[in-house]
């Protein structure tokens, strides 16, 4: 049975469907020793495809495993500046994409997969899977400011965000210090722009002191993992993140 070699590359884990076609187009892919450019071209199971050189596994097993990023590595599988990045966290014999951004100086929830139809659920914004994230600000509160927060607010880029639901929280811990001009937030996000909840909180004249995302759509962070440390995902928890 033959399929389209952006589905190839995506069910093999290299990418989302889109940005498959996207490496496919810029010349990346080579099918059977030939430079493909085409992403709807169809091939069979024995086709020898290689992207950047490196052979795809047509049949590999699907994981996804879930990592704590800590602060100060980077989402990807590589940097050419020689930057920590999640691949040194997460070794496996599978190749595994980072599902999402999340920005070097962040913490929390990072989902980790070769499934390209779960990476292509998690992403594609068709299917607003919503993100919470829990930022500790600073700066002088006031309700104005929660509310310009919630605001459709127009980034630096020029892009008008939808409205976000915004919503002060208690300090982490039973016992934790409440500091001066010190605020904790939640924000539920269903596009997620770069650095969006920096950007906002910029506008509303406050400063980000720690940014951690705690939950993709009914997934939490689960609460045994340490910054750094990861796991793999059980079946029921992919169930429910494809709820």
């Amino acid at each position: 049975m033959e399929e389209r070699l952006q589905n190839i590359l995506a069910r093999a884990g290299v990418a989302s469907r889109r940005a498959s076609a996207e490496i496919i187009e810029s010349g990346a892919v080579t099918v059977d020793g030939l430079v493909v450019r085409e992403p709807g071209a169809r091939f069979g199971a024995e086709a020898v495809v290689r992207v950047h050189g490196r052979r795809i596994a047509s049949a590999e097993q699907k994981r996804t495993v879930v990592l704590y990023k800590p602060v100060g590595v980077l989402s990807t599988m590589s940097d050419p500046f020689g930057g920590s990045t999640v691949a040194e966290l997460v070794k496996t014999p599978e190749r595994l994409v980072p599902i999402g951004r999340l920005d070097k100086d962040s913490e929390g929830l990072l989902l980790m997969s070769n499934d390209g139809a779960l990476v292509n659920e998690l992403t594609h914004p068709r299917f607003e899977h919503c993100k919470l994230y829990h930022v500790k600000v600073a700066g002088r509160w006031s309700e104005e400011k929660l509310a310009t927060l919630r605001s459709p607010l127009t980034l630096d880029d020029g892009y008008t965000i939808r409205p976000v639901p915004v919503r002060e929280i208690d300090p982490p811990g039973r016992d934790a210090f409440v500091e001066p001009n010190v605020r904790w937030l939640e924000f539920t996000l269903s596009e997620g722009r770069k650095r969006q909840i920096r950007k906002m909180c910029s506008l509303a004249h406050l400063v980000v002191l720690s940014l951690k995302r705690v939950q993709v759509g009914a997934f939490r962070l689960p609460s045994d993992l340490q910054p750094g440390e990861w796991r793999d995902l059980t079946l029921e928890e992919i169930s429910l993140l494809r709820k």
